[in-house]
């Protein structure tokens, strides 16, 4: 080619090149500033200077009349998101499916509860004591808002747990929906709503920017104590729509509840710091009552069906004769967060707080206050009509069927099982399933909660206790080789529990392939058949004394009596039990009275005998050691006397 005609190519496939990378360059400068959506989080009638900068490079690069396809080759993909990212950003599964898509009932199938001291009462007088109950969970609250309480830790006060459960103790609510709930958890709320014989009050928690002291708390609570005014129709039992099934209440609450003053109502109770019930028959402890403790139980998992919100993450209950009650959803926390906030609020109530000799809150009463506000209800004619027919029958009938017995079980306690060389948790599932055994005449699979708050967001793990050293202990019993057996069987559960914690643990892992499965449409019958079978026995070890505020041996009438949870399956038991000490154990046992084959006071019973027949396995053992140390003791004592 001529040197012309090269210089002409030349000049062509450059142009053309430098045309191509212009085009590209452009193409891909704005599929980059399309790729920018920090626009679209700013608030609304406000632009950035970055959003500025990027409108006006937009309108740049757009060109001054683009066309309708103009853009489509600069438009970003959808994109894959980073797998971290979406980590964060999905749902927690094990919130949603166990707790949030459950239809049913959350009353009593999954609420539980947490009673007071179990031996004595700080005072008689009903609004003193939950004006200082409620001061102290302010009180609380503001610490727990400033990141103020020391951190719980474990294995010798040096492994931190995870404490995002916290950060929803209060200002949360359960909304129903159609298909699954939702948690709402709001921003520092300034009140409180209080039911007191189905009337509901609006309670200011501040006054002048700080909490409204205990005696004026008290002040505001024996006000509405005193308050003789008649519930508004259809008032009474309102709070039944919150323990019933989920989908009838999600619809009401669309249909019926969301304008007007029902509208506003609602949102005060859904706001609120938390839930208050002045109950009207008093509650408790009492040995010279026969079966008080299960009487007590039953009030605080159920009460009336229609006197406690159970949608809000807590109602707090007060009984005329001064003791309280926690009952809580489930879905936001498990139990050791609440009982970490009770064990605070007792500790503070009693220790610090403290009352006058006539039992009323300490400090001056301020009765300038502004009375609690009534709130206003329309509630129309077929929701009065549902709350006092089938909606009502339909919930006593879950309640009456709680079958609960409450267990104080005192021959000995975790100094005595530490002394036999073994783990009180793995004594005591041991004993429960010697307990089945012989309540039942077979073993069945069981359920222990183990916390697994040693990583981030951790909730619980499954132990699964009926293990085959467990039921060869059990079937064992008459061996003499028993406690060699019985010593295995202790280890294998102590180390499943250990691998549960440290995340090792398989039914949370099997849950999730379950979830993913489904998500893949992918038949899995070994997924089915191994997280579909019931567990008629379910139990929980409720932690004491996570704060350490109140020394127990000095002080061994302020213990704490635990709480418990309703029945798992409807021929099986539910057991929640409690280390209160080192001398004593309580067991919270919970069945269906529709169940031919299970009777709560019956299975304590076996629990009673289960632990005692344990414990005698040891004492040859403890006898020698017994007989060592007072020998050594004697010598000691010849060599000090010489």
């Amino acid at each position: 080619m001529s040197v012309q005609t090269r210089a002409v190519l030349s000049a062509i496939l450059f142009a053309t090149a430098l045309w191509l990378f212009l085009i590209y360059l452009l193409r891909y400068t704005l599929k980059a500033l399309l790729s920018y959506h920090g626009w679209i989080f700013e608030s609304h009638g406000k632009m950035s200077t970055s959003t500025k900068v990027w409108l006006s490079l937009v309108k740049m690069f757009s060109g001054r009349r683009p066309l309708l396809y103009s853009f489509q080759a600069s438009l970003p993909r959808l994109p894959v998101p980073n797998v971290d990212d979406t980590i964060q950003r999905v749902s927690d599964w094990w919130e949603e499916y166990i707790y949030l898509r459950g239809r049913g009932p959350i009353m009593v199938n999954s609420n539980f509860y947490i009673m007071d001291l179990l031996y004595m009462t700080p005072t008689h007088r009903q609004a003193a004591r939950a004006g200082n109950v409620v001061h102290a969970m302010l009180q609380y609250r503001r610490k727990l808002e400033r990141g103020e309480h020391a951190p719980v830790l474990r294995a010798l006060g040096t492994v931190p747990m995870c404490s995002t459960q916290m950060e929803r103790m209060f200002n949360t609510t359960r909304i129903p929906g159609i298909e699954t709930d939702i948690v709402q958890h709001l921003t520092d709320r300034k009140h409180l709503v209080v039911y007191h014989k189905g009337r509901f009050f609006q309670v200011w928690l501040y006054t002048g920017g700080r909490h409204l002291l205990p005696s004026e708390l008290e002040t505001q609570f024996q006000r509405i104590l005193n308050d003789t005014s008649e519930p508004q129709p259809g008032e009474l039992k309102l709070a039944a729509l919150t323990a019933g099934k989920r989908v009838p209440w999600a619809r009401a609450r669309i249909k019926y509840f969301s304008q007007g003053s029902n509208k506003v109502s609602l949102d005060s109770i859904e706001s609120a710091a938390f839930f208050l019930t002045l109950d009207d028959e008093p509650q408790g402890y009492d040995p010279a009552i026969t079966r008080s403790l299960d009487s007590y139980a039953k009030s605080l998992l159920h009460g009336k069906c229609y006197d406690r919100w159970f949608d809000k993450s807590f109602t707090l209950i007060s009984y005329p004769n001064g003791k309280m009650g926690v009952n809580a959803e489930h879905s936001w926390a498990d139990a050791p967060i609440v009982g970490h906030m009770w064990e605070y609020v007792l500790a503070t109530d009693c220790f610090h707080l403290g009352y006058t000799e006539e039992g009323h809150c300490k400090g001056d009463v301020n009765k300038g206050l502004p009375y609690p506000t009534r709130l206003q209800w329309q509630i129309p004619k077929e929701v009065r009509e549902s709350l006092t027919s089938f909606t009502a029958i339909d919930l006593m009938q879950i309640a009456d069927d709680v079958d609960f017995h409450g267990c104080l079980f005192s021959e000995f306690g975790k100094g005595l099982i530490k002394k036999c060389r073994t783990s009180p948790d793995a004594f005591i599932q041991l004993a429960l399933q010697l307990a089945q055994f012989r309540d039942q005449g077979a073993f069945c699979l069981t359920y222990e909660s183990s916390m697994t708050r040693m990583f981030r967001d951790g909730r619980t793990e499954t132990v699964r206790s009926c293990t085959s050293e467990a039921v060869a202990f059990v079937r064992a019993m008459e061996d003499p080789s028993r406690l060699a057996i019985f010593r295995k069987a202790a280890d294998k559960h102590q180390n499943m529990y250990r691998l549960a914690m440290t995340g090792s643990g398989i039914d949370r892992h099997l849950f999730c392939l379950y979830i993913v499965s489904k998500y893949l449409g992918v038949d899995s019958p070994f997924l089915t058949k191994v997280l579909s079978e019931p567990w008629k026995l379910s139990t929980s070890q409720t932690p004491q004394q996570q704060l350490n505020l109140v020394d127990i041996n000095k002080f061994p009438q302020y213990v704490g009596a635990g709480g418990g949870f309703g029945p798992v399956a409807d021929d099986g038991y539910g057991v929640s039990y409690i280390i209160v000490g080192e001398n004593l154990i309580t067991f919270h046992i919970s069945s269906k009275f529709s169940s031919p084959d299970t009777d709560s006071y019956r299975f304590g019973q076996h629990i009673w005998k289960a632990m005692v027949d344990i414990q005698a396995l040891f004492k040859p053992e403890n006898d020698k050691k017994t007989v060592e140390h007072s020998k050594h003791v004697h010598l000691e004592n010849g060599k000090k006397h010489i």
